[in-house]
């Protein structure tokens, strides 16, 4: 097995909740009055475009949820989608540690809408880890398409067989793989670090963002 040098992670599902998923979408039914078959009709006509960057969150609400009138702000509607988000704590502290080797290149490599990952990256202070975002939006494709997973490893010029890329979904594996990636799909933490380990991973024990920044 290549020695691993490079690690790119999902963020969604793995180091924080889901963005907007369904069980986002459908909390956000039971605190707005949607009708949930339209708006899920209507999200998956649109939500494709807003996470390859090809419209904005404002434009995504537009075509969702304002194109009529509605007894709430847009406003309203926007701040409960972005504060959904939570850390899987964790996970974080295992980054954390190796972050801390300052031994492997770390970069993020999501689905997600432009304004949804801005405020995630910030709120989360997922700068301390990363150096790198390479999201949807700003590559304007998204997994589980190879294409976004050959850009990737273009920009980067790292060779498939020192790149371990950590996803919560099965689907998201199956590219990376085919180009010869090392891939963990991430069921929990401690399954995470076991396999990270068996891959000579290194990580230090209660490393703190302190340690980190």
């Amino acid at each position: 097995m290549s020695e691993v040098r490079a690690l790119f992670w999902d963020i969604g599902g793995v180091i924080l909740s889901n963005g907007w998923d369904k069980a986002e979408r459908a909390a956000a039914v039971r605190r707005f009055p949607l009708d949930a078959e339209d708006f899920e009709e209507l999200h998956e006509q649109t939500f494709a475009a807003l996470e390859t960057g090809q419209i904005t969150l404002n434009q995504y609400l537009e075509r969702t949820v304002f194109y009529r009138e509605q007894p709430f702000s847009r406003e309203e509607f926007r701040e409960f989608m972005l504060t959904r988000s939570t850390e899987n704590a964790g996970t974080r502290t295992l980054l954390d540690g190796i972050t801390a080797t300052r031994r492997y290149f770390l970069a993020t490599l999501n689905n997600e809408g432009a304004e949804m990952n801005a405020y995630r990256i910030r709120t989360f202070q997922l700068w301390r880890n990363f150096t790198v975002f390479f999201s949807s939006c700003y590559l304007g494709t998204r997994k589980p398409a190879e294409l976004i997973y050959r850009k990737v490893l273009e920009i980067t010029q790292r060779a498939p067989e020192e790149c371990i890329f950590i996803d919560d979904r099965p689907e998201n594996l199956e590219a990376p793989r085919r180009l010869g990636m090392q891939a963990i799909q991430f069921v929990d933490t401690a399954q995470l670090r076991a396999e990270l380990g068996a891959r000579n991973v290194e990580m230090e024990a209660g490393a703190s963002s302190a340690a980190v920044n």
